[in-house]
């Protein structure tokens, strides 16, 4: 297929030499606070879980819950911006995946990352008595975002996915790559990142962030999130990534969902091909509603406020 021939071209580009990770996320945290933060106007979820930990925002009675869930190596500050724009009507979550951003791994240390963070956060839903909530992801937090709608069809009301397909695997292999033929790349770039000296496995991971983020001026808390990451859960989590293969799933998931997508940072990219990219990606998913947003990199709330917002506004109404 021409558009998966297309994306495999990518490989090369997204691997950065089996390194650094391609979809890095970020945007300071200060680790677990105290239940209540009051100068924050934000308090945590009382809930026990050695996966993510849960700011709430929002009046005392809401029009609906949103979960914010941010990608590898961030933070709930990613969704700063949305979380002021929604709160005066919402009750906001925003995740907090242990061993990113400064709090500790706990649970996250070793193995897998998203795809327990998912079950977590089934529990998190009926534990908190929420009623089909609204559920935002950015990258890594789409793949969660995803994983929960397909596994836990009842728990989820509608679902966005930000900058994220499917199967990213898709790009570190030749067209017709499944989950298990890029395995060996997928532990190439495992032990690379999480052998790699810290100061060199940084260095890359800063350029990569800076090449997400189109605004100067917001680069800086992305760029100490992933900072304060820890560098063995980063790794892991983003070897998951590779080998996870969610298409199969998708026809399970039941609630309305939307993907915002930005064009590749690369040369070789139209966007038709990018567009075509993500209907063969979520093709199995024949109701979705794909947008690309233009002008912006990859942290989309960051690079395209307004529009972000006025998307999500859309999404939720």
């Amino acid at each position: 297929m021409k558009t998966m021939t297309a994306l495999a071209a990518l490989a090369g580009a997204l691997s950065f030499a089996a390194a650094a990770p391609a979809f890095a996320q970020a945007h300071g945290d200060h680790g677990q606070a105290p239940a209540a933060e009051a100068g924050h106007g934000h308090a945590h979820a009382d809930f026990e879980s050695g996966r993510f930990h849960v700011r709430v925002d929002g009046p005392e009675h809401p029009v609906g819950d949103v979960i914010l869930i941010p990608g590898l190596s961030s933070s709930p500050h990613a969704f700063d911006l949305l979380t002021e724009e929604l709160k005066g009507r919402y009750r906001v979550h925003r995740l907090h995946v242990q061993g990113f951003a400064g709090a500790a791994a706990e649970d996250n240390a070793t193995g897998p990352v998203a795809a327990p963070v998912a079950e977590d956060l089934a529990r998190y839903i009926a534990e908190q008595g929420l009623s089909k909530p609204a559920v935002i992801g950015h990258s890594m937090g789409g793949t969660i975002g995803m994983m929960l709608a397909a596994r836990h069809p009842d728990s989820v009301g509608k679902l966005m996915v930000i900058d994220m397909i499917p199967f990213m695997g898709s790009m570190f292999g030749a067209p017709g790559a499944t989950a298990e033929s890029v395995v060996p790349m997928a532990d190439q770039i495992h032990t690379a990142m999480s052998t790699s000296p810290r100061e060199m496995y940084q260095q890359q991971a800063d350029a990569q962030i800076v090449a997400m983020i189109n605004t100067e001026s917001l680069r800086a808390g992305p760029l100490e999130d992933s900072r304060k990451s820890d560098q063995q859960v980063s790794s892991s989590a983003y070897r998951e990534l590779i080998v996870t293969d969610l298409r199969p799933e998708l026809g399970r998931i039941t609630a309305p969902t939307t993907v915002l997508y930005v064009r590749f940072n690369d040369p070789r990219m139209t966007n038709d091909m990018v567009d075509g990219i993500y209907r063969a990606s979520y093709a199995t998913l024949p109701g979705a509603t794909l947008t690309r947003i233009d002008d912006s990199a990859h942290f989309i709330m960051l690079d395209q406020p307004a529009r972000f917002a006025a998307e999500v506004n859309a999404f939720l109404e």
